[in-house]
């Protein structure tokens, strides 16, 4: 796999938000990737060491579609923690 391939996006929540304070980023993540594949390709594109790598399967949650009931989609959410002083500063401002 390709590096901008196992990371799908960055989660902007106001929990996420508060996690940066702690220097832990949050990523929407590949759901074939492992924590080895997330902690490397963090560390090739944004330049900055990993320390440490937590992975969450989020379930989709049964939502109501008009009268109907659907499933939003299951993804894979991964937190990455980096070493103290280290910043992405693509998340910085936002």
């Amino acid at each position: 796999m390709v590096y901008e391939d196992i990371l799908i996006e960055p989660v902007l929540s106001e929990k996420a938000t508060l996690l940066r304070e702690e220097s832990k980023y949050v990523f929407k993540v590949h759901p074939g990737a492992n924590k080895f594949q997330i902690k490397e390709a963090v560390r090739k594109l944004f330049g900055v060491k990993v320390v440490d790598c937590t992975v969450i399967n989020v379930c989709g949650k049964i939502k109501r579609v008009r009268t109907r009931p659907g499933k939003t989609s299951s993804w894979k959410k991964a937190i990455v923690r980096l070493a103290p002083g280290e910043t992405i500063k693509v998340f910085e401002g936002v």
